[in-house]
This record gives C-alpha cells, sequence and structure tokens, in this order.
C-alpha cells in the first residue's frame, strides 16, 4: 500500500567493523598531525601500524567517511549546495587589530568509542576566544547555526564573519542572521583550508589536548567533556600568540576598550 519495497522497509544500515573503526581512529589522529599528507602516504603509515592487509582504495575510503583531503591547491573540496551564494574571501592582507574585527566558524569529526560525532565552533580571531560551540551526531546547517546563535546572542556581533564554501554555510538558514545584522560575510577559497587557519589549529588542540586522551561513549559525554575543556582553553590556559595571557583576557580586555 506504501509503494514501498519490503526489502527497503526491514533494511537495516550498518556501522562500520570493529576493524574499521580502528583505522578511522587512526586516520584521525594521522590528519590531525599531517593535514597535509594525502592517501599514499597515509596507506604507508598504517602498513607500519597495522597485522593486517591494506591498500589505497580501503584507506581512500574511510578519509571519504571523515571529508578528509590533503591541505593542498585542488578544486571543489568545500562544495556549496546547488543555487548557493559564494562570497569572496575578504581577509587576504588584513592586520587583525582588535577584538569583534573577525569570527570565523568550521565543523570537525570527533571520534567517539562507536563511531564519530561533529564538532562545530565560533571563535574571535585577535583574541582566539571560543564564544560558542555545538556538538551532533549529524553535520547540517542546524548544527552551524545554533553555535552562530549562541554567539550573536552571548557578545557583539564581528565586522567580518568567515567560513568555508561548504553547504552548511552557504546555506540561507546560516547566513540570513548575519545578513540582517550587515555582517560582512567572508568564505575560504576552494582548496585553501589554511585561509581559515586559526580555527584549524584550535581543532589540533582540541584534539590533542582533550579528545584522544579520552575515549568517549557518547554525545552526552563527549558535551560535557567539551565544556570542561573548553572553560580551561578560554580562562585558564596561557596562549604563546597572546604573550601568555589567555583569550579571555585578550577577549574581554579588548571589548572594554570598544565600549570606552
Amino acid at each position: 500500500m506504501a509503494g514501498l519495497a519490503r526489502s527497503s522497509y526491514y533494511y537495516s544500515p550498518l556501522w562500520e567493523s570493529e576493524q574499521n573503526l580502528w583505522l578511522l581512529r587512526l586516520l584521525d589522529e594521522y590528519y590531525t598531525r599531517w593535514p597535509y599528507y594525502g592517501s599514499r602516504r597515509l596507506v604507508a603509515l598504517l602498513r607500519r601500524h597495522v597485522a593486517f592487509g591494506i591498500n589505497r582504495k580501503r584507506v581512500q575510503r574511510l578519509m571519504g567517511i571523515l571529508g578528509l583531503a590533503a591541505i593542498c591547491p585542488r578544486q571543489r573540496l568545500s562544495r556549496p549546495a546547488p543555487g548557493h551564494q559564494i562570497y569572496p574571501y575578504l581577509l587576504r592582507g588584513v592586520v587583525i587589530r582588535t577584538v569583534n574585527q573577525v569570527w570565523s566558524s568550521d565543523v570537525t569529526f570527533i571520534r567517539l568509542q562507536d563511531g564519530f560525532g561533529y564538532l562545530t565552533a565560533v571563535m574571535d580571531w585577535f583574541s582566539r576566544f571560543v564564544l560558542s560551540w555545538a556538538v551532533s551526531n549529524t553535520i547540517d546547517a542546524w548544527l552551524c547555526r545554533e553555535a552562530l546563535d549562541a554567539a550573536l546572542t552571548l557578545y557583539a556581533q564581528p565586522e567580518i564573519f568567515n567560513t568555508d564554501q561548504g553547504s552548511t554555510f552557504t546555506s540561507q538558514l546560516f547566513v540570513l542572521p548575519l545578513k540582517e545584522r550587515k555582517i560582512r560575510i567572508s568564505m575560504d577559497g576552494r582548496g585553501r583550508a589554511l585561509d581559515n587557519a586559526f580555527i584549524e589549529r584550535l581543532w589540533r588542540t582540541v584534539k590533542y589536548e582533550h579528545v584522544y586522551l579520552h575515549e568517549y561513549a557518547s554525545l552526552g559525554d563527549l558535551r560535557r567533556g567539551l565544556a570542561a575543556y573548553f572553560h580551561e582553553y578560554n580562562f585558564l590556559r596561557p596562549h604563546q600568540a597572546l604573550q601568555y595571557r589567555t583569550p579571555a583576557e585578550v577577549f574581554f580586555a579588548g571589548t572594554k576598550t570598544q565600549e570606552k
């Protein structure tokens, strides 16, 4: 009656095997450390640490699951949805002099015991202060919008907001609040992950200082752990690039100066 085949109705999708989950975790660690390595080098690294055979096609498929691609000039890494507007990159040669001059956002994957979740964050470039963040078991525009709304509610708006060209950031759901507030929208060039280098460094820090030291079983556990870590990152962790001040010290000092 529903016009649905019985096999489709009873189909239950299967997740990756334990062996592939282990490989996914290794790829996550390798890519975080060497984001410029392609599938050939990653295969060579994996063969040093696994006792079973592994070929490049398998690694390429697993990289596809995680959305990994070596950082180098190439086409169509972050793909906007058809009909979505792409905005120019506004930050080439721009000197960042104050807080709330530039905010940026990005998404990364976070490994769990039985799979992966997704983490997005909004960061102030000048202070490296993490303004907001959100996690989910799916990646879509609502995840990124949740973090954006939180940042705009809690803090003054930026002059420029920078993202990549992925469909989550080019969607009307995400760009509409920026347009309504007349915030200038900037997007990385295709294949230029380093255009958003500050938040790429944040992902590396979060993973090495926290995620890889814990085996989170669920999104709830991950959310609680990240809440504690981001508080430490913002308020307790001295940052070398900030002359060993914390991001919070720089951000709120700059905010007070702007208010005067």
